[in-house]
């Protein structure tokens, strides 16, 4: 049967690592298992940028951080850069958000077209063309949205009843305790777990799949956990413990003399916190708690899909828009270019999978989804747009010339601390990667690069950035991010086929220079 829906599922700040079915030994997600089990699990999938809204943005549109530019949370995306939910449009569909997309209005693109917030347009646009059933981000206060008043009506009387019970906590006093405190990621939330944010952006995306009857569907079901802040409703707040937790990944040799950049960010109080065990020992069972809550409720979506037979005619695309340091490399949050956070989950549904099961070890991008769901839906490519390569191919075990040899992640720090630190300029702060099966080149201006070895150090452990020995693997990794560079796609405006009726035809033009 033809694909007729997608169900396209986030995860924010969710590590690879901390799913069953990548290999974590203790975090039981039988249902994230079971979709591995029906679809393809891709060992190897890259974000293009460790950054929630980079990171998206390319999910989104399927370009490079270089091509859309939305290079950092706060910086908006282009309303010139079409998203998955524009190509959906194009053809009379619309892409549904449940959840949380990161995504900014672009305010001077609007103003300068005259485009304002009261109409439909303008308020697609402002959503990244998202049809938003449901925004909800997590990560702030959000008093007035439909969320913060669906728990007042429910018993949670307060203004702000996002940050008074969902991530609010009760200690072993019985007293209320703020859960932005990593300490308190050991007591539960103040909120039910039926009430918690997983369970209410479930409850509103099974709302929706069963209100589409037999019509085609898309929508974008994106969960704000395992993100901080890492508070847990009971039980999963108590699911795990220290005992459960994957060991600390660092090495004391990652202090000594250190890249500069990084040097600087672990004077940032979440890096230096996730430098101390207690903090670690802490935050971790909360997290793995956080992960299982979600495969939980995703076990309610799969039994829905099951009831209504929707998995013979729906694409299921699970993912995750970057990792969590937790203290590996003694690093907290994200950014980096380490696999910890560059690496996700990319676990792809189709009903035309061969073999089902399969598992995929070829360098795969976040900015594959879009040209993968436009496939599975018969649309057009994008071509002259869209950097990613479908997946269908490699779902569908057909056989393949060539396959990427590299993935590519990019670094906007200059809002971060670490900037001033180093006493540098909003404008003098990016940084680039490219990885190869061998191995993985950071490029940083204005500083030394980053180079590992990664058959001889998987783990990353040990930067041969500097090391006078590997300049030839440096110079060389250099030259293909100067490719990757030039390769870019920045002519959009006009597609492939019209560069080619318009190749060569001055003369159909009337236009007839050069002639004797």
């Amino acid at each position: 049967m033809a694909v007729r829906n997608l169900l396209f599922i986030m995860c924010d700040q969710l590590r690879a690592d901390h799913l069953g079915c990548y290999g974590h030994p203790r975090l039981a997600t039988p249902h994230l298992d079971a979709l591995a089990a029906r679809g393809t699990l891709f060992e190897r999938a890259f974000v293009q940028s460790g950054v929630c809204g980079p990171s998206r943005m390319s999910f989104y549109t399927g370009r490079y951080v270089s091509s859309h530019g939305a290079t950092w949370n706060r910086v908006p995306l282009s309303i010139a850069e079409p998203t998955l939910g524009d190509y959906l449009r194009g053809v009379g569909r619309a892409l549904t958000l449940i959840g949380k997309t990161h995504v900014m209005p672009d305010v001077h693109g609007l103003t300068r077209l005259g485009i304002d917030g009261a109409h439909d347009l303008g308020r697609l646009l402002a959503r990244g063309s998202f049809v938003e059933e449901q925004r909800h981000d997590g990560h702030h206060a959000e008093p007035r949205a439909r969320y913060a008043q669906w728990l007042r009506d429910r018993g949670y009387a307060s203004a702000d009843p996002w940050t008074d019970y969902v991530i609010a906590v009760t200690d072993d006093a019985g007293r209320a305790q703020n859960g932005w405190h990593m300490r308190n990621a050991r007591f539960p939330a103040r909120v039910k777990e039926e009430h918690s944010e997983t369970a209410y952006t479930t409850d509103r995306a099974l709302d929706f799949i069963r209100a589409q009857g037999e019509r085609p569907w898309a929508l974008h079901l994106s969960y704000v956990k395992p993100h901080w802040p890492y508070i847990a409703p009971a039980p999963y707040h108590a699911v795990y413990s220290r005992a459960d937790v994957l060991p600390v990944h660092r090495d004391r040799a990652e202090l000594a003399d250190p890249h500069p950049v990084l040097s600087a960010y672990r004077t940032q109080e979440e890096c230096a916190n996730f430098m101390r065990d207690e903090v670690i020992d802490c935050v971790r069972p909360a997290y793995m708690g956080l992960v299982k809550q979600v495969d939980d409720h995703l076990g309610r979506v799969w039994r829905l899909l099951d009831e209504l037979r929707r998995w013979d005619d729906t694409l299921v695309v699970f993912t995750s828009d970057h990792g969590d340091f937790l203290g590996d490399h003694w690093l907290g949050e994200k950014e980096h270019f380490f696999d910890t956070v560059q690496r996700v989950p990319l676990i792809v549904a189709h009903p035309q999978a061969s073999p089902r099961g399969a598992r995929l070890a070829q360098l795969v991008e976040a900015i594959d989804v879009v040209p993968t769901v436009l496939a599975a839906l018969d649309l057009p490519p994008e071509r002259h747009r869209v950097e990613g390569a479908s997946l269908l191919p490699l779902i569908r075990n057909e056989a393949l010339r060539a396959w990427r040899d590299a993935v590519f992640s990019e670094l906007d720090w200059s809002y971060r601390a670490a900037r001033r630190t180093l006493g540098r300029a909003p404008d003098e702060c990016r940084a680039w990667m490219v990885r190869t099966d061998a191995w993985k080149y950071v490029h940083w201006a204005g500083f030394q690069p980053q180079l590992f070895d990664l058959a001889n150090d998987p783990g990353e452990l040990c930067d041969l950035g500097r090391d006078p020995r590997h300049e030839s693997v440096r110079r060389a990794l250099r030259e293909r991010l100067f490719e990757w560079q030039c390769g870019l796609k920045r002519r959009t405006t006009v597609e492939l086929d019209e560069v080619e009726r318009g190749t060569a035809a001055h003369k159909d033009a009337g236009v007839f220079f050069g002639v004797w």
